[in-house]
């Protein structure tokens, strides 16, 4: 079998109960080169607005709050933004804008290249400004961001029962003031007052809580989105602990990247000499189609690359690009693009001897944006770095998260502290059959740090499913969900043989990092999350009252949980000796033996059906009366083997 939970030697908890929205809320968005976010930062901290719901059928829930950065027009109409705009890209490549972002405060000449090579067209505006000419109109980068952005602004509306006035806004580190006060400009043409423009690296840390307090760090933020790459290095000062409503501050000491390497240049790797005919096509309207196929077919690959060994590609061409039926292996696709990987580590190395620094100087590493889910780019960073990356936070999401944090600050919201000083909840593991094994308790202060041995409950487990919860209460259906993940390929061997290592490390900004290792075979996975998102504190002492209400019955569950899994083996072993020495024992311990597994089993399966139903003392004793019982058949076992090697030895 595999997937089992570890032995020790689901279900997800409801959502937060979220407090009122003001009646003129600040909201934080992302707005991003490929998909766009709001998010909004209440008591029980930021979280992503669903925008998109009508449109978001059939939609992956990693998807959700994602809204594509595409605007549709026909004639002086805006047809179409966000998803559905981005699902007709291929029939009206010419009049459907994406990527504009790029061309925000620039001249034309400054981005020739990218004009050439985008399927709708380009061209040199008012005072020599790159503009957008569809159906003999021209339209600046202001001007279709503003129409995103009014999209954004009336689906947060609804999302949030209360109109939306306000926003932060986040930029890429290196815009400069003509970029910036674009941005700005297309916020009021969309009806928004931008009440910040916010560094992304720095929203990306405000998400993370760095800053919040501790000593001085030096960050780096590495984001590798869907068009751009740039990597930037942060000091961060904390805020003053003596001014309850004081700022950290966050300065750039450098920033490097690339506006040309994104993971659309990974998608492009992977559709190869395709896309180098589809630039070639002539006929502007038809290369314009192609492009959009083969951008789509090299984007799905590279997803599903990034959870799998291999994937196979049939597309159907349909007269634009030749047909595809062919299997890509993750190693071939890794050693393509590992060129474009060596990219960005170069632009890390610009960036931190611009900051007159050397990689140890280095703090912590921020993941930032969609590519970096591919195992490639986290391996290779943290391997650049020799230090783990943060990436509790998903990628995509991130940005648009610490957005909403400044929001809440310049509100006047307090936040929420959670975890400032100490764990406000417990950290576990789900064990076979359900319980929780504790490793982080309550109330310990951060950083901490504990290691805890498992094993399996199932002969030859290939992999080990591992689900970390968050609560007090001694059963995973009563405790928080936090993150799921699995130790994969383990040599299969009998139960409760494999030795599995399972840390917990929660670091001074309160981030987990669960960390497995298999020490027979090396076999290791890793997770981490953010145990204080969507908390309150007056969820936490909701929480902290039902475990003391509970306390008792929930104690009775557990040993009965546990007693099941620990007289399951006990079961199987005996059994097993048995069966070899059946003929070598007394037939009355053997009757006894047997009428000891028949009652043990009996219990076991009860204790499955409704573990309250169970007496654990008396499962206690049953469970150590077949053990004694059980003795000779051990004995004798013990015996035979030993006569079996001698037999050998002669």
């Amino acid at each position: 079998m595999s997937g089992e939970s570890p032995s020790e030697k689901s279900q997800t908890a409801p959502e937060t109960d979220r407090g009122s929205v003001p009646d003129d809320p600040i909201v934080g968005i992302d707005l991003g080169t490929t998909n766009s976010l709001v998010a909004f930062a209440d008591a029980a901290g930021p979280r992503i607005l669903d925008l998109d719901r009508g449109a978001d059928e059939g939609v992956p829930s990693s998807e959700t709050g994602l809204v594509p950065s595409v605007v549709r027009y026909r004639g002086d109409a805006v047809e179409a933004v966000g998803r559905r705009a981005a699902a007709g890209l291929e029939e009206h490549a010419t009049r459907t804008v994406f990527s504009v972002k790029r061309y925000m405060g620039r001249r034309f000449d400054d981005r020739r290249d990218d004009a050439e090579a985008s399927p709708y067209q380009v061209v040199s505006g008012a005072r020599g400004l790159a503009g957008v000419e569809i159906d003999g109109r021209v339209r600046s980068p202001e001007e279709i961001s503003a129409d995103l952005l009014a999209h954004l602004r009336d689906r947060a509306s609804e999302a949030l029962g209360v109109p939306v006035r306000r926003a932060v806004v986040t930029v890429p580190a290196y815009f400069d003031d003509a970029q910036r006060q674009a941005t700005r400009d297309a916020g009021r043409i969309a009806g928004i007052d931008v009440v910040r423009i916010l560094n992304e690296p720095t929203a990306a840390a405000l998400a993370y809580g760095i800053g919040g307090r501790g000593d001085a760090e030096t960050i780096v933020v590495y984001d590798l989105g869907g068009g751009t790459f740039d990597v930037t290095v942060l000091e961060v000062m904390p805020a003053d602990p003596s001014s309850p409503d004081g700022e950290a501050i966050f300065r750039v000491l450098a920033t490097a990247g690339d506006t040309h390497l994104g993971g659309d240049d990974f998608d492009r790797v992977l559709v190869g000499n395709l896309h180098e005919a589809a630039m070639g096509e002539p006929d502007p309207e038809r290369r314009a189609r192609r492009l959009a196929v083969l951008r789509a077919v090299g984007a799905r690959a590279k997803v599903a690359l990034s959870d799998a060994a291999a994937t196979r590609i049939r597309l159907d061409g349909r007269g634009l690009v030749p047909d595809l039926d062919r299997t890509l292996d993750r190693s071939d696709f890794e050693t393509a693009a590992r060129p474009l990987v060596d990219r960005t580590l170069d632009a890390c190395a610009r960036a931190l001897k611009d900051a007159g620094l050397e990689r140890a100087s280095i703090d912590r590493v921020v993941l930032v944006g969609g590519s970096t889910r591919m195992p490639m780019i986290r391996k290779a960073v943290e391997s650049w770095f020799d230090r783990p990356a943060y990436v509790a936070l998903d990628p995509d999401r991130v940005i648009a998260l610490g957005a909403a944090v400044q929001g809440s600050i310049l509100a006047g919201t307090r936040r929420d502290a959670l975890l400032l000083d100490v764990i406000p909840l417990s950290l576990g593991l789900e064990t076979a059959g359900g319980a929780v094994a504790k490793l982080v308790v309550r109330n310990t202060m951060v950083p901490t740090r504990s290691v805890e041995m498992f094993s399996t409950s199932v002969d030859g487990q290939l992999n080990v499913g591992l689900h970390v919860v968050q609560g007090e209460r001694e059963m995973v259906a009563d405790c928080r969900s936090l993150a799921r993940f699995e130790l994969r390929g383990l040599p299969p061997m009998p139960a409760g043989i494999p030795q599995i290592e399972v840390v917990f490390n929660v670091d001074a900004n309160g981030v987990l990092g669960v960390d497995a290792v298999e020490r027979r075979s090396g076999r290791r996975a890793r997770v981490q999350v953010v145990p204080s998102n969507g908390l309150t504190r007056e969820e936490v002492d909701r929480i902290e009252a039902d475990s003391v209400t509970h306390a008792r019955d929930d104690m009775m569950v557990h040993r009965v949980v546990d007693l099941a899994v620990n007289a399951a083996l006990d079961v199987k072993w005996i059994t097993e000796a048995l069966d070899r020495v059946r003929g070598d024992v007394d037939p009355e311990v053997v009757a006894s033996v047997e009428s000891g597994l028949v009652a043990l089993r009996s219990l076991i399966t009860r204790a499955r059906e409704d573990p309250r139903s169970v007496d654990p003392d008396a499962f206690h004793a049953a469970k150590d009366h077949l053990d004694r019982a059980s003795m000779p058949v051990h004995e004798a076992s013990i015996a035979r083997s030993l006569r079996n090697d001698e037999s050998t030895d002669a």
